[in-house]
């Protein structure tokens, strides 16, 4: 197999190259990616504080940001290496990773223990690896965001300075130019990390040559709202303190703009949230992408929710960006702990493509993996799946959900009561205040879900608003991942795996964490949730006339999922589910008209398996379960 020599930014031909270049220290590439050639333990480890262009504590002072680099230490004799970065809040309080890493420092405070494996596989390979502390947490100055502008300030501050448009600062005080940088960095993280990633990507800011978002945020408003319906209350000020490790008095006056900004008295959509809006907000903007993006996200992460990657996905493809992502069956998640022996070597060849511009092929496969079935993976042009088509469920009176509608004039009820997932999904066909259900015919073949699922209600309130939830549900026992369990859908075994160089004070080493499945007879697929009154604005709320019929139509969250033959269907309606809405219900009875309402479906159908939504649904025909158990994820950032 040939082997390619590079210097920083150049491959040595049979023409040769100039004397000077000639002698700097070279990679090496083999079958299309860098080798570890570079020590990791004789790398370079240092330290500087890059100064933003925010005041974000009010002390008359930017605030500078904490870069901690580790990088060969080749780049001092000519190596121009291009930088992998990890910008988090909670590297000194949560950790980092499935076994919670957190940095360590030397006597001198360099680092000496970065988190996870980044820098452990990518120093040898000729890459520098830069953890940087957000703004406002660990080593940084300032305080934290929550979402807000500094949050992104600081990584977009450590991007300029490596492209020479700003200032840093060494352990001396002195000023520190990267003059061993290639002019390309790209962006990693899960979570919050990701999160920051997606944000500074939103900025435009050159340099930044790619980003690989996990399980991260795209609009902090759909992190605790969905669709004027709250998550959570006090969130934004809560989790500031988190991650803020300086006296409570330095940043209160910060975390009450945050409690003022997120405005839990409505669900509301405001300038707050705006800024904070990295698809289309006041700081960020998908327009404004210059970065290739490697997304990946599992459909069912209810803490993160598949929301944040669907949108940001649909935005970078109108945009025509470089991309590429991982759909996954998992909770909240990160792919080296769920596909690790794949994971690696594809982000290594991602890396390799976007950050030394090797031409490995990477982007002549598929653009997406889709996980479906629990470690079934399949490759696809693009996702959701194209040849999927809308398939519009319609509920019917005596519960059956199929392709016909209603007769005109059919309508059923319920009352806005607090309920638990649980208990609206137990035993479909009996009746119960609180929910309304509708159950198709077995299905004789597979159907795929491939996208995002449309409620359309026609509803009567005898009250101004009410909470809704719409869920689509698979009833049929079934071995599926355990996604609701601990670690998201998996386990953790004492023996672990290698991804790179270890020294003793930073080793690559991690526990293996194989998928952990869970027999269940059913499961919920989609879920939705609207405050009736924001159903024609996020912004400005419209309450709805007692007594007369409204439409409400809205998304539920993306998924990707197989049902199996002989499983069937479901449509639930209720009005506030208490595992997900920090909501007091309404008390509202909602009339439905089952004539006017549906849920739509993107459906890719293997054999026959339409033909069942169009038969009619009997009470006698249905064995299903009597009660089931569910528990909710949480919904801590990490």
């Amino acid at each position: 197999m040939a082997i390619a020599v590079l210097s920083g930014t150049a491959l040595i031909g049979a023409g040769g190259v100039a004397d000077a270049q000639a002698a700097a220290p070279k990679i090496v590439v083999k079958g299309g990616v860098t080798q570890p050639v570079f020590s990791y333990k004789d790398a370079i480890r240092e330290y500087v504080y890059v100064e933003s262009s925010l005041d974000s504590d009010g002390d008359g002072k930017r605030d500078r940001v904490r870069v901690d680099i580790v990088r060969p230490k080749e780049t001092q004799k000519g190596l121009k290496s291009p930088v992998i970065i990890d910008n988090s809040p909670y590297f000194d309080n949560l950790g980092r990773g499935n076994e919670a890493e957190k940095k360590t420092y030397d006597a001198a405070g360099n680092p000496l223990k970065f988190p996870l494996f980044y820098d452990n596989y990518f120093v040898p390979r000729g890459y520098a690896y830069l953890a940087i502390d957000m703004i406002g947490t660990t080593k940084s100055d300032g305080c934290p965001g929550t979402g807000q502008v500094q949050d992104i300030a600081g990584g977009k501050a450590v991007i300029d300075w490596l492209n020479g448009r700003g200032t840093a600062y060494g352990a001396d005080g002195k000023k520190v130019k990267a003059s061993w940088h290639n002019g390309r960095s790209g962006m990693i993280g899960k979570s919050y990390d990701g999160t920051l990633a997606n944000g500074v990507a939103a900025t435009g800011v050159k340099g930044l040559s790619t980003i690989v978002p996990i399980s991260a945020i795209s609009s902090w408003y759909e992190y605790i709202r969905s669709n004027g319906a709250k998550f959570a209350n006090n969130y934004h000020d809560y989790l500031a303190k988190v991650v803020d490790n300086d006296p409570d008095a330095k940043c209160e006056a910060v975390r009450q703009a945050l409690h003022v900004g997120e405005d839990d008295a409505t669900g509301n959509y405001n300038k707050f949230f705006a800024n904070s809006n990295y698809r289309h907000g006041t700081y960020g903007d998908v327009r404004k992408v210059r970065a290739s993006v490697f997304v990946i996200h599992t459909v069912n992460d209810l803490n993160v929710q598949p929301v944040h990657f669907s949108r940001w996905w649909d935005g970078l493809k109108k945009q025509g960006v470089k991309r590429k992502i991982w759909v996954g069956q998992y909770g909240h998640t990160d792919p080296f702990d769920f596909r690790r022996e794949t994971w690696v070597p594809v982000l290594h060849r991602w890396f390799d493509s976007e950050l030394f511009k090797i031409n490995n092929g990477v982007h002549r496969t598929p653009k997406a993996d889709v996980e479906v079935a629990p470690g079934q993976w399949i490759k696809e042009p693009d996702w959701p799946a194209a040849r999927s088509r809308k398939v519009a469920l319609r509920p019917g009176t005596g519960g059956s959900l199929g392709l016909k509608a209603a007769p005109k004039g059919s309508t059923a009820s319920f009352t806005d009561t607090e309920a638990s997932e649980a208990d609206l999904v137990a035993d479909p066909t009996t009746a119960k205040p609180y929910r309304l259900a509708y159950v198709s015919q077995p299905l004789p073949g597979n159907a795929r879900l491939s996208g995002t699922p449309v409620a359309d209600l026609k509803v009567k309130l005898d009250k101004p608003t009410s909470n809704l939830t719409a869920m689509l549900v698979d009833y049929g026992t079934d071995a599926r991942v355990d996604y609701l369990g601990a670690r998201g859908g998996l386990d953790e075994l004492p023996a672990e795996d290698c991804w790179g160089e270890s020294i003793p004070a930073d080793d690559a080493c991690y526990k293996k964490t194989p998928i952990r499945t869970v027999t269940s007879p059913v499961n919920v697929v989609a879920r939705g949730w609207i405050d009736a009154q924001n159903r024609l604005s996020l912004t400005n709320p419209t309450p709805l006339t007692p007594g007369k019929f409204h439409r409400v139509k809205w998304q539920t969250l993306p998924q990707d999922y197989v049902f199996k033959k002989g499983h069937r269907l479901a449509l639930v309606i209720a009005g506030t589910d208490t595992d997900y809405l920090a909501e007091t219900a309404t008390g509202a009875q909602v009339t439905v008209d089952l004539a006017g309402s549906s849920i739509t479906v993107p459906v890719v159908f293997s054999g026959s398996g339409a033909s069942a939504l169009a038969a009619p649904q009997t009470k006698s025909a249905w064995r299903g379960p009597t009660k089931v158990n569910i528990p909710v994820q949480s919904r801590e950032l990490k």
